[in-house]
């Protein structure tokens, strides 16, 4: 997810109803306003734009975007040029032992990874279809949920609802969360840790079939999902978004080099300094690792 134009026939975000959003920072961030912030809703929000070009000729890919997100090495231009969907095979070494979750373990903190992958993850599949973000919860050992979590509420499909877990990974008897429930379970994880990470990848699949209505249904999920993360948040924690590179916020395109969309709301109702100061740091995604290890410090 990237900020683009206000625009309702082409942008999503100025087609759909989006409540969480609305009621955290107002209209949805554009290009010619990226970044605002606001307390009307009892919490500090700011939404702001996060450099994905990392300083590369060509459009951003989610494999060394995920790279540089995850570990804060600039890894497009370690590798010479953008390249995804999956993790480089020369980055994977950096993104399994480097990554925000392994260096938060280092400082003592408790990590979570909130999304549930079928046991022994990658498995057989080719060994070039290997994503970031379950590759850092491998290196730190939390790669630990599966459909049985899911089955009993302690884990989070990436797709948010579990649909795609039993369309694509075999018969399983499974709950339907709405997505504001899922969210609430993956509130009630994040309670329990000092850092707990959620991947999600459909609003960039979706942005790749240049339909505005599906792309419509991929935000208000992810709104509905956030709605539920922050009803069950305690006080004390924080809520931030990355995406790492844009793509939904013009269906017409596929990936662009607009910058990609950040977001981060305080719990603590009598406001959150840090709020502020954290976005003011999040310029790129190689910021996001050291950012996020500051707030947990």
């Amino acid at each position: 997810m990237g900020i683009g134009e206000p625009d309702p026939r082409h942008n999503p975000f100025f087609a759909a109803r989006l409540p969480t959003l609305e009621r955290l920072v107002g209209r949805p961030p554009s290009l010619d306003r990226p970044r605002s912030t606001s307390r009307a809703s009892g919490r500090t929000a700011t939404v702001f734009p996060v450099d994905a070009t990392l300083g590369v000729e060509g459009t951003p890919q989610s494999g060394t975007g995920q790279a540089a997100l995850l570990t804060g090495i600039n890894a497009a231009r370690v590798f010479g040029r953008h390249f995804g969907p999956w993790i480089p095979t020369a980055l994977r070494d950096d993104v399994r032992d480097r990554n925000v979750l392994v260096r938060a373990t280092e400082r003592g903190h408790s990590v979570a990874f909130a999304n549930a992958y079928p046991p022994g993850w990658p498995g057989p599949r080719p060994r070039r279809r290997v994503a970031g973000p379950p590759l850092a919860a491998l290196g730190a050992g939390v790669l630990t949920r599966h459909a049985e979590h899911l089955a009993r509420g302690d884990a989070v499909s990436s797709e948010i609802v579990n649909d795609g877990w039993v369309r694509h990974l075999g018969p399983v008897d499974l709950p339907r969360p709405a997505p504001d429930e899922a969210g609430r379970t993956l509130g009630r994880i994040a309670a329990r840790s000092g850092l707990t990470m959620y991947a999600h990848y459909a609003t960039d699949t979706v942005g790749h079939r240049g339909d505005l209505a599906a792309g419509v249904e991929a935000l208000e999920r992810v709104d509905a999902c956030l709605g539920g993360v922050l009803d069950t948040l305690p006080a004390g924690h924080r809520l931030v978004l990355v995406s790492d590179h844009g793509n939904l916020e013009d269906v017409r395109a596929g990936h662009t080099r607009n910058p990609a969309l950040g977001m981060i709301v305080g719990v603590e109702a009598a406001g959150d300094p840090m709020v502020e100061s954290a976005a003011d740091r999040l310029a790129s995604l190689v910021s996001v690792p050291e950012t996020v290890l500051t707030l947990l410090d």
